[in-house]
């Protein structure tokens, strides 16, 4: 559900950011301050979800507002919005911590624990979004996968894997997981035409 609320709130932000880009441009720590506060929980979330450790996913998240906040002269408006660029950053550097030694050895030492949210972190924006008649028909285009479908999906986005590590870690044929990949994109292209378009 949650790599559905980042997804949700990735692609369909409408609120306006020309006003906040151009204060982060302009160094203004009161727009990084309205930045945290816009986008942290959800930049949390998505870290969390890759490297499912509290501690971690909070120095990474202030690491993803560092970033931002160096190569916000970087950002281009006409290529994306603000909310998409910030989440692949924050995506991102998840993934490089997970590939990186250190990020190996945490995640074997965590990988049994039960993967424990701060549990009333993303209700009010869990709600919100998915009472959006977009988010409706969204949800029901990632309803349409497969459970095979959607791991793949979930783990080319959260945890960066090819097909080839997809294939090693589900223990599937390469062509099967290949077929699976083109199979749930072309599913979600399809049913997302009308929620892109709308």
């Amino acid at each position: 559900m949650n790599f559905l609320i980042a997804f949700v709130f990735a692609v369909f932000d409408a609120l306006s950011e020309v006003d906040l880009i151009s204060r982060l441009r302009r160094r203004e720590p009161k727009a990084m301050a309205d930045l945290y506060d816009r986008y942290g929980r959800l930049v949390y979330s998505v870290i969390f979800k890759v490297v499912r450790d509290r501690t971690v996913a909070e120095d990474l998240t202030q690491e993803t507002f560092l970033r931002i906040w160096n190569r916000t002269q970087f950002f281009d408006s006409e290529k994306g919005a603000l909310g998409p660029w910030i989440l692949a950053i924050a995506r991102n550097r998840a993934i490089d911590y997970i590939r990186s030694v250190d990020g190996r050895m945490s995640k074997r030492a965590t990988e049994f624990e039960p993967a424990a949210e701060h549990p009333t972190a993303f209700l009010n924006l869990e709600r919100d979004i998915l009472n959006s008649d977009r988010a409706k028909l969204l949800q029901t285009a990632f309803a349409k996968l497969t459970p095979s479908q959607r791991q793949v999906i979930e783990l080319a986005y959260w945890e960066g894997l090819s097909q080839t590590e997809m294939a090693d870690r589900m223990k599937q044929p390469l062509g099967t997981v290949k077929t699976w990949v083109r199979t749930a994109l072309k599913t979600l292209r399809n049913e997302l035409e009308e929620v892109l378009t709308a």
